[in-house]
């Protein structure tokens, strides 16, 4: 862990003031989260002999902020790439409202209602922001790519069906200053803002959330919590979340698991996972 994460750790060691909370605190003043909806159990992951995650468990309700933190390496990304299919685990399995799988695919479980964003952007560029979110439709298109490709019959009616949902996400996410724009032309904020849109088209159930805040400014950093806030608040969406900024987990979280060196090293509430000592510990280490 190095020295700035440490020292973002410490800060937050103790409770924040109400200012600094301030545009976080009312959607968390009645948390309405409901029964597990997604179940991790005993995952396990190895790259050859390097162990990324070890007997790792853990429970997200509905509608709930989930997040999950630790060090450089503890194995956070490894976890969601299990969860969304992208990595298959040698043990464990993962219970996603009562449907257990072991070996799931990105598509399948994209199909049972739970979409990604990543740290690195993997936007198209070249394409405007309503064609970028428009993908994220794809899943829910049933005409065959043909008809979709020459927009006549009912393919045509279908994307405008479609356009109309991806209005209203460019609507929610203000962001239609920008929407016949080329994505590769926007600030960084506003292309992670795009990449957020993406994932909502997919109407998930449960969205997965890679360091969504990670090189944005402060301002961006506020902007994309209230947007997280409004998405659990409004959508009813239930939201996984890795971020490295403190401030911002123990700020909108309802709970959060921490991993070490791929092992699960706390759990509970923002105020209990800061009184942990093993946390506190693997943060900044035992001489303090």
């Amino acid at each position: 862990m190095n020295a700035l994460a440490a020292a973002r750790f410490q800060a937050v060691a103790e409770p924040p003031p109400a200012s600094a909370t301030a545009h976080a605190s009312a959607p968390l003043a009645a948390p309405r989260t409901g029964e597990v909806i997604l179940d991790v159990r005993n995952i396990s992951l190895s790259f050859g002999g390097v162990k990324a995650l070890t007997d790792i468990s853990f429970d997200v309700r509905e509608h709930e902020i989930r997040s999950i933190i630790g060090p450089n390496g503890a194995g956070k990304s490894s976890m969601l790439n299990c969860i969304n299919g992208v990595y298959q685990p040698q043990q464990g399995q993962i219970t996603f409202r009562g449907r257990t799988f072991r070996h799931m695919n990105s598509r399948q479980v994209a199909e049972m209602g739970v979409a990604r964003t990543f740290q690195n952007l993997a936007l198209f560029k070249g394409m405007s922001v309503v064609d970028n979110i428009m993908t994220g439709r794809n899943l829910r298109m049933r005409t065959n790519l043909l008809l979709q490709a020459l927009r006549i019959g009912p393919a045509l009616a279908e994307e405008v069906r479609h356009r109309a949902q991806v209005e209203r996400i460019i609507d929610f996410l203000e962001i239609q200053a920008w929407r016949k724009a080329p994505v590769g032309q926007l600030p960084y904020g506003l292309q992670k803002r795009v990449d957020l849109g993406r994932a909502l088209a997919m109407e998930p159930q449960v969205l997965l959330l890679d360091e969504p805040m990670a090189g944005m400014n402060v301002e961006e950093k506020q902007d994309m919590c209230r947007f997280i806030l409004d998405v659990n608040a409004e959508f009813g969406t239930t939201i996984v979340l890795i971020e490295h900024d403190m401030g911002v987990v123990m700020d909108i979280s309802d709970r959060v698991v921490v991993l070490d060196y791929g092992r699960k090293i706390g759990d509970g509430t923002p105020a209990e996972v800061r009184a942990n000592p093993d946390v506190i510990k693997a943060y900044l280490g035992g001489g303090h």
